[in-house]
């Protein structure tokens, strides 16, 4: 009763089924049998075979399923062989004996059970991943169909998915202010970001030495395949550092889209590639915008706009070399997204850390601590928007490796994208920044246009 309440629509539908009848062959063609059923005695020597068959099947099936099933479809096969044989033995001159029928009819529909499931309504949550894929599985406007189940409103992979972005454009904002009063309060940018490099260290050491994360296992020369991307990823912060503390964090972000046009000249120059004509079409926007911006830029500083420009550099150097140097290439165990990040970072920190010193040294920081006193500032307030920034660097980078490392490179150059406006349109209502409106229409192409080039990229690769 609960399975027909439930399934009241539902049908067996048989091709063909042929019934063995003393020596007689007796043909039943396409009969269909819906609703309940009269259900004869014969069944009860069909029902177990019937449950057996059914529990058998690879897709399993609930026990209600199985054992309301079980009863009623074998009642349902020998009511047909039955009902329809007799109809169809007198229409062909044969005259077996209804009974002898009916009990070799019953034995032939053991035999034929297993192959009689896969016609049987199944519960839509047991569809295997084959039948989706072939497209066997029944269709919501089939007989055979079970109501959908409710459709969740997204599924934990787009739901991580949402979180990691999501978090990925509050971190790296907050770092990008938090990085801005560093430089305003300390202007030792070469300083500034050695720490910002070394916070990883602490960090995902605890994460190694407590078991919360495996550890990655390097050898010496997997460390020697991986120095210059660590290089460059140091040289691209610095670069970046550098150019926030001379100039606006906006111009910087503006500077930093043209890492496609570097990307280009430096596939052209060193690895004699070339691309199709819309790709570099697409680079037309970026060198326009960033050249309409920079000349109607108010804080304008040559040190932001060479320091922005080769962080840019570094980082479209970086791309090149990951792609055509480190693809293929042995690199160690365990370099999750995360491992890999923080071995870049640990490796950069110790091969800008001599450059830091003998460019700002001892003499030069204590000079910057020492006005930063006279201005009002603790040194517990220092300590903290050091720490802070250093963190919300190294998590925001994190984070930025674990969500792209997941999506599609056209999802990437989107996010990307807009990543950069919300960073522009924050630093530029925190700190008040002064745009020109020729200024903000440069921006605006050379942001778009870095779009385009990933956009066009992805058609044409």
């Amino acid at each position: 009763h609960e399975f027909w309440s439930a399934r009241s629509k539902a049908s067996f539908v048989f091709e063909e089924m042929s019934l063995a009848s003393n020596g007689a062959f007796v043909s039943v063609g396409r009969p269909q049998l819906r609703g309940p059923l009269l259900v004869p005695p014969m069944s009860l020597q069909v029902a177990p075979a019937f449950a057996a068959a059914l529990q058998s099947r690879p897709d399993g099936a609930s026990p209600l399923h199985a054992s309301a099933a079980a009863a009623l479809g074998a009642a349902a096969l020998v009511s047909l062989g039955v009902g329809l044989g007799g109809r169809r033995r007198k229409a062909a001159g044969l005259r077996a004996s209804r009974g002898v029928a009916t009990q070799q009819s019953s034995m032939k529909i053991v035999s034929l059970m297993p192959s009689f499931m896969t016609m049987l309504p199944r519960p839509r949550a047991r569809v295997t991943a084959e039948a989706e894929a072939e497209g066997t599985a029944p269709s919501a406007a089939s007989p055979l169909a079970v109501a959908d189940e409710p459709q969740k409103f997204m599924s934990k992979k787009t739901l991580r998915l949402f979180i990691l972005f999501f978090l990925w454009y509050v971190l790296n904002t907050a770092y990008n202010i938090g990085n801005k009063l560093v430089l305003t309060a300390l202007p030792i940018p070469w300083t500034s970001a050695t720490i910002e490099l070394f916070f990883g260290l602490p960090y995902v050491g605890f994460l190694w030495i407590t078991g919360l994360r495996i550890k990655p296992k390097l050898s010496i020369d997997n460390i020697k395949t991986l120095a210059p991307s660590a290089f460059f990823l140091a040289a691209t912060h610095v670069g970046g550092v550098i150019s926030f503390g001379a100039g606006a964090i906006s111009f910087t972000h503006v500077l930093k889209a043209t890492e496609p046009v570097w990307t280009v000249l430096l596939s052209a120059v060193f690895f004699k590639e070339f691309l199709p004509v819309p790709i570099y079409l697409s680079l037309v926007p970026i060198i326009g915008g960033v050249a309409l911006a920079s000349m109607k830029e108010l804080s304008f500083t040559w040190v932001s706009f060479i320091a922005g420009t080769l962080s840019a550099v570094t980082s479209a150097s970086k791309a090149i070399l990951s792609k055509k140097i480190l693809d293929g290439k042995p690199l160690g165990e365990n370099l999750t997204p995360g491992n890999m990040f923080a071995v870049l970072t640990i490796l950069g920190c110790f091969m800008i850390l001599p450059a830091s010193l003998a460019i700002e040294g001892p003499a030069k920081i204590s000079v910057a601590w020492s006005a930063a006193r006279a201005a009002g500032y603790s040194a517990a307030h220092l300590w903290s928007l050091l720490g802070v920034s250093g963190f919300l660097y190294y998590i925001y980078n994190e984070v930025a490796f674990l969500a792209l490392s997941e999506v599609a490179p056209v999802t990437h150059a989107v996010t990307n994208t807009v990543k950069r406006v919300v960073i522009i349109l924050a630093s530029v209502v925190v700190f008040k920044t002064k745009i020109t409106l020729l200024g903000s229409v440069g921006s605006g192409l050379a942001i778009v246009g870095a779009l385009l080039y990933s956009l066009a990229k992805a058609k044409y690769k």
